[in-house]
Order: structure tokens, then sequence, then C-alpha cells
């Protein structure tokens, strides 16, 4: 099953998602950490992350950025949880170097359209950054504006698309194969 899972931020969804991606694995259990820690607290919470996996089985695959490469680094008949397209956009957009790539959305669904055409068993999370009624400036409204593209583009290739709300599950498209086999 592809499974897409959006929901706030700090809301259950990578402790959800590692559930179902046990739940669904066959040959091997991929966890697909797109976040590059920029600063203390990601490096806490990567250790947080981790820790939170220790003893599921997962071999931690770190790819920040170009995501159709986990295609060359796994066995594509394995499990896979990628976490998170919000962090691959965000490393995508806003390069190491100073740059911004204004593009970096079709760079991204070009690359996870190559993924989930090859990868038949995949969780991906993202964050729900939509409800602010802040107006933000200009790069700002770009960055969210290419995630809902991405999450659009995510919801229609999966079979499965979820919210997460504190904690409760909400699906929002292929109910009967969710509860067929969750």
């Amino acid at each position: 099953m592809r499974i897409f899972i959006s929901g706030g931020v700090k809301n259950g969804k990578s402790f959800y998602a590692q559930r179902l991606a046990k739940a669904q694995q066959t040959n091997g259990l991929y966890y697909i950490a797109t976040m590059r820690p920029a600063d203390s607290e990601d490096d806490e919470r990567i250790v947080r992350h981790l820790k939170d996996r220790d003893g599921w089985g997962f071999a931690t695959v770190e790819q920040h950025a170009d995501i159709e490469r986990i295609l060359e680094k796994c066995d594509c008949g394995g499990s896979f949880l990628l976490d998170s397209a919000t962090a691959l956009l965000a490393n995508e957009m806003f390069r190491a170097n100073g740059s911004v790539n204004e593009n970096a959305c079709e760079k991204i669904t070009s690359g996870l359209s190559k993924v989930l055409s090859q990868i038949e068993n995949i969780i991906i999370v993202s964050d729900y950054i939509y409800s602010d009624a802040i107006a933000f400036d200009a790069l700002t409204e770009k960055y969210r504006g290419s995630l809902a593209a991405i999450d659009r583009f995510l919801a229609a290739g999966c079979d499965i698309v979820l919210e997460i709300v504190y904690s409760n599950v909400i699906v929002h498209k292929g109910a009967e194969k969710f509860a067929a086999i969750f």
C-alpha cells in the first residue's frame, strides 16, 4: 500500500507511520530520513526519532534531497517510511549554500513520481501547515504553496490518505483498503 499521512506538527504522525510500516513489512524495513539538522533542536528531534524506532528493525537511510536516489540505495521490495515531505521541501528549496530553488516542488514531485512507480509499500509523512490566518512573506507563501502542491500530488498517487489530529486518525481516501489491512 502507498499511504500518505498529514497532520499538525507533533501530533503523533511519525509514531503512527512507524506502526503502519511495521505492519506492512515485507523484505526490508527502511526509514527514509529527510531532515537535514540545522540546530540543536533538530539534533534532539533526530535523537528522539531514533530512540522511538529502536528495536523496530528499521534501516535508516539519510536522503535530504534528490529523493529518487533512495531507489539506488534500497531494495524496492521492502517497506518504506519517508519522514517527511516537509523537510524534503525545505532542503530542496532552501539549500545549504544559502540559495533558494523556487522550482523545488517540481523537482520533488518528479522524484516522488519515480519512487511511487517502483515502491509498492511506502508511507509518506507531511505536515499540515495551511490553517494559519497570518499573512506571511512571499517566500514563506511560496514554500507553503509548494508543500500544498506536493501533498495534493501524494494524496492523488497514494492508495490511502490519512490525517492525524491529536493522535486521532481520519481516513480521507481508501477507507475500505485501510480497514481490510489495518
